[in-house]
């Protein structure tokens, strides 16, 4: 396989930390808040943010619902398989920004598998509707399109000041 990337640590650092955070909020809003509870699942925070308790059958955002459970293990199997394609992606990561966004990537990604696994559907809870963002999301999903971010802002804007040195 070669040498491994000396930012893999700090991929796999991120990683960790993204689904900690992912999972930690996730059991406070079932089990401390217990926001499924309450009237329509919602607790209004502030004019800009809300919780609202959600089953997401889906990917980020709702995309893609898996309403059977051939659906769900090929959601799984699919969650699994971007994992371990960004593993080996991180491994051989070249530069920190994308050992960073794929960091973020693969923690987003292994909490959201942790609540299909466990759940057999995924917890959301943030909610911007009062400023006309529709999707109801959590912080797996929020780390995902931060790499994603990264990834493209890196592509666009740093890989071609890199390959002009």
């Amino acid at each position: 396989m070669g040498k491994i990337s000396p930012f893999a640590p700090l991929g796999f650092g991120l990683a960790l930390l993204v689904v900690v955070l992912d999972q930690l909020t996730k059991y406070w809003i079932l089990y401390g808040l217990k926001l499924r509870e309450m009237p329509g699942g919602h607790l209004e925070l502030s004019p800009i943010v809300d919780l609202t308790f959600v089953w997401n059958r889906g990917v980020s955002f709702g995309l893609f619902q898996a309403d059977s459970q051939w659906s769900r293990l090929l959601l799984i199997g699919f969650a699994l398989a971007v994992v371990v394609f960004m593993v080996i992606w991180l491994l051989r990561a070249d530069h920190k920004i994308l050992g960073t966004a794929l960091g973020f990537i693969i923690g987003g990604a292994l909490g959201n598998l942790i609540d299909r696994i466990y759940y057999g559907k995924v917890v959301d809870f943030i909610n911007f509707s009062d400023v006309h963002f529709v999707w109801v999301f959590n912080i797996a999903d929020a780390a995902i399109n931060i790499g994603v971010f990264l990834i493209l802002l890196d592509a666009i804007f740093l890989e071609p000041r890199r390959n002009r040195v």
